[in-house]
């Protein structure tokens, strides 16, 4: 079972545009509802595989309720925790070029009870977890060493914790020694104070990321692809892609791919690819499906591409 922890989940809206023009009416092709965080997507991509996972998150108001409807009638077991503040409502237009603009809500902010509950609730679900998956960011009043004390609690109850989060609770959760984290590249230039303009710099950044304490470094390179840097060794990744149409989750996916296929070594990477692969080509934030993967078009090889250039450095 994949247990994950979303601290700041969301009701998603995503509307399919042919393209934005400010100040006019624009009339949507599609529109999607679905239940929104990073680790709420995770356990979408989880269930999509056919896997059990459990879902913690904090849920308030008519907006939490319908997340946790649209989860259950996902085939996800949600272990909510009641809140007073309403759960936040988001909003992201997809246009046909494959261009993604989202507007996302700050969302409540919660008690130092309510917080309490949350960890507790982690630590109570966390028994039958063979990974516990810690995603988003965090939700007015939880301090940055939220996530710190989250991978504490979980090695200290025997489990393994993987964390997709950035600046300063990814920093402070460095120190606690999570098993794996999942920067993107930006996220990653952002750890290291520098830019990242090859997968050399990538690669480098990831390996100072594990010298200050991550086990494994899972990284996401967007449309280059994807590092992973671990004890046993360092690999890089790829995927053909026919076409583009939302991003919106695929980096949740590239997760729940790794997990799933167990957490480690080139074959967790492969996996991760593929489902990253295939959640691009999907519309809005469609997790998805064994049937959707192509694995013949992932490629992974430990001879890093040290000098090629990424295709969207951070500058």
């Amino acid at each position: 079972m994949i247990l994950t922890v979303t601290p700041n989940p969301s009701l998603d809206r995503t509307y399919e545009v042919l393209s934005l023009e400010r100040g006019e009416v624009i009339r949507a092709e599609t529109e999607r509802l679905d239940p929104g965080g990073k680790g709420v997507n995770v356990s979408r991509a989880v269930a999509a595989a056919g896997r059990r996972t459990v879902a913690v998150l904090p849920l308030g108001g008519a907006p939490g309720a319908l997340v946790a409807e649209l989860l259950d009638a996902q085939g996800i077991e949600v272990a909510p925790v009641p809140i007073a503040g309403v759960t936040r409502s988001n909003i992201a237009l997809a246009e046909s070029d494959g261009v993604l603009t989202k507007i996302n809500a700050p969302g409540p902010e919660l008690s130092v009870a309510e917080q309490e509950l949350l960890l507790e609730s982690v630590r109570a679900q966390s028994r039958a977890a063979d990974w516990i998956a810690c995603c988003g960011s965090l939700p007015r009043g939880l301090a940055p060493s939220w996530y710190a004390d989250a991978v504490t609690r979980a090695h200290a109850g025997g489990a393994r914790i993987a964390l997709d989060t950035s600046g300063l609770a990814l920093l402070d959760a460095l120190r606690a020694g999570p098993d794996v984290v999942k920067p993107n590249a930006e996220e990653l230039a952002q750890a290291v104070g520098r830019p990242l303009t090859t997968v050399g710099d990538a690669l480098k950044a990831a390996e100072e990321l594990r010298g200050m304490g991550a086990r494994a470094v899972l990284a996401s390179l967007g449309a280059d692809g994807q590092l992973l840097v671990e004890d046993t060794g360092a690999w890089f990744g790829s995927a053909r892609v026919h076409s583009v149409r939302s991003n919106v989750g695929a980096g949740d996916s590239s997760l729940a791919g790794f997990l799933i296929a167990g957490g480690s070594g080139p074959e967790a990477l492969a996996s991760a690819v593929a489902h990253g692969a295939a959640a691009v080509q999907l519309p809005g934030s469609v997790m998805p499906t064994p049937a959707d993967l192509d694995p013949a078009a992932v490629t992974v090889t430990a001879e890093i591409p040290l000098e090629r250039e990424l295709t969207e450095p951070v500058t």
